[in-house]
């Protein structure tokens, strides 16, 4: 009998917290869900390549992309925690740490394409700045393009949300 009304008090405990824990992930699931369109791009993403995470970012009505994270293993003996910019063709920013680097800027939302265009992306490994631009797929990738004044000509990236 004492057997019985502990397995009844567990089994109410484990409902109530049920109950408690599905309240509190409604409404971070419904904020998800609320995001203004311009907004879906925001996050972390992890190439393809699986080579680079990035955080992209809303700074004022620009986008931003900076890189958290890169593959390393290609020289071991310099972390990337510890790698410089030193491609840079400005001199005095060679100094600066690419981890934390903004690597692509000045996106602007376009609704009438869904995309966000007139962006600058900064390839690290050789100094060079391209013009870019970044799509959501029906996937859930996002496509960032960088290219030399026609898209046409360009390079594509795909990165996938990093939970």
């Amino acid at each position: 009998m004492m057997y019985i009304n502990v397995s009844k008090f567990m089994m109410k405990r484990v409902l109530i917290i049920g109950l408690m824990l599905t309240g509190l992930s409604v409404p971070l699931t419904a904020s998800n869900n609320r995001l203004e369109p311009c907004e879906r791009i925001c996050g972390k993403w992890r190439s393809e390549k699986k080579n680079c995470i990035v955080q992209v970012y809303r700074d004022n009505e620009d986008y931003k992309a900076k890189l958290v994270w890169f593959d390393d293993s290609d020289d071991p003996s310099k972390p990337m925690e510890t790698r410089v910019d030193e491609k840079n063709p400005d001199k005095s920013l060679r100094g600066r740490k690419i981890i934390g680097m903004n690597v692509v800027e000045d996106l602007e939302y376009k609704p009438k394409t869904d995309s966000w265009e007139n962006g600058v992306i900064y390839d690290a490994q050789t100094g060079k700045k391209w013009n870019s631009s970044a799509q959501l797929m029906p996937d859930g990738a996002m496509k960032v393009t960088g290219y030399w004044h026609f898209k046409f000509i360009g390079r594509s990236m795909n990165f996938y949300r990093v939970q």
